[in-house]
């Protein structure tokens, strides 16, 4: 995927009635702290489209990403860590789950966890929601760049064993420091759920 433009659409709160697109739609999850922002920047080469913060919780919205009028890149409000209330955390859930049954264009659902730790309670239950939802998630492994090179594949048989992943399910160790894993992030996209063939 070459970007060429990118515009953040649609901003979607709790009660914001959710956009009807004819674009193919790619969505990520992840927790809190897990480096959603960085992720999503570094896979649109831009250094502050969504805004990272020092501060769990940041995305409280549905945020939809243009890309070259030709998808959307659908960010999903972070769970786990953020300072709110239950009742919040509760509205967040059913915005989540609204936009999961609700999307006619929902391609794929990407779900972050980071490298570093054995998933969480919270991690456990946003996989067996979104596979509970119809979807198989591909997992994206972020923070690869705080791990020795050693570490790697002891780590992602950590996820692959917390999250009780699916036979099949794709795992993809990515750092937004160093970009490893971006191409293979947008090769998945554009071969499985764009249908163009591999881009080099």
């Amino acid at each position: 995927m070459v970007i060429k433009n990118v515009n953040l659409e649609t901003v979607c709160g709790i009660t914001s009635k959710l956009p009807d697109h004819t674009l193919p739609e790619i969505a990520f999850a992840g927790k809190s702290n897990v480096g959603k922002s960085s992720l999503i920047n570094a896979l649109m080469n831009r250094k502050a489209l969504a805004r990272t913060s020092a501060k769990p919780g940041k995305t409280q919205t549905i945020n939809f990403y243009n890309i070259n009028e030709e998808m959307y890149l659908v960010d999903l409000p972070g769970y786990g860590y953020a300072k709110v209330s239950e009742q919040e955390k509760a509205q967040w859930g059913k915005l989540i789950e609204r936009y999961l049954h609700g999307s006619k264009q929902l391609r794929a659902v990407f779900l972050l966890i980071d490298i570093r730790h054995d998933p969480s309670a919270n991690d456990k239950m946003m996989y067996d929601w979104i596979v509970d939802q119809g979807f198989n998630p591909i997992i994206i492994a972020t923070k690869l760049d705080k791990l020795k090179r050693s570490q790697v594949q002891k780590q992602v048989k950590a996820i692959k064993t917390g999250l009780k992943l699916l036979p099949g399910t794709v795992v993809i160790p990515f750092s937004a420091e160093t970009k490893q894993g971006r191409d293979e992030i947008w090769n998945l996209v554009d071969t499985e759920f764009l249908g163009k063939g591999t881009v080099e």
